[in-house]
């Protein structure tokens, strides 16, 4: 396997919860984003993802993937819906590592999948979003720090501006082959 394949996160992290949000309309635009429900990463980015993981099952938490890789057109989608660089990447000017697929959006949850309380809810375009709010409650900044602290041990950096979003450390340029053509291939790597 190469280091820069993408590889969907559930063939090596089989207790991980998707809940791709931008699959589905419960999102901040309102609409469907992408109509794939397999979260994927780059081979390099989703094994430090399951080193993670590893570390937060022995400490009794899941993770539970809210946004993994999408394609370009989703992101050309959401900038234009709300074109602000501190919330989205602009797809025009570098892209959003989402199409490099080396970035995740996450939260956890507890051993049975029910989601641990945190700043704010996913997409909130508000200060409750930030890495530095200091008006949530103690659980909240725990639970965010607890998942922070796992990521940045094992490879990711945090997104300031968003409690859920984490890069890989390592870059990918981006990823211009189509969903269809990358689920097709991983089908077939995986028979």
């Amino acid at each position: 396997m190469k280091k820069d394949e993408l590889i969907k996160i559930m063939t090596v992290i089989p207790d991980a919860i998707l809940d791709l949000k931008y699959a589905t309309e419960n999102n901040f635009t309102g609409r469907k984003i992408y109509d794939f429900e397999d979260a994927l990463l780059r081979a390099g980015t989703l094994e430090k993802l399951k080193g993670a993981a590893d570390r937060l099952r022995k400490m009794g938490y899941r993770i539970k993937v809210l946004d993994a890789f999408r394609p370009e057109e989703a992101q050309k989608t959401l900038w234009s819906v709300v074109s602000d660089p501190t919330f989205v990447a602009d797809p025009y000017n570098g892209g959003s590592n989402h199409t490099r697929g080396n970035a995740i959006d996450m939260t956890l949850t507890d051993m049975e999948g029910n989601e641990l309380d945190m700043p704010s809810g996913f997409d909130d375009f508000s200060v409750k979003a930030l890495r530095t709010y200091e008006a949530c409650s103690e659980e909240q900044k725990i639970n965010s720090l607890i998942m922070e602290n796992v990521m940045k041990e094992c490879g990711f950096i945090p997104y300031p501006n968003e409690w859920w979003h984490f890069d890989d450390s390592e870059s990918y340029e981006l990823y211009k082959e189509s969903i269809g053509k990358a689920l097709n291939r991983v089908m077939k790597e995986i028979r």
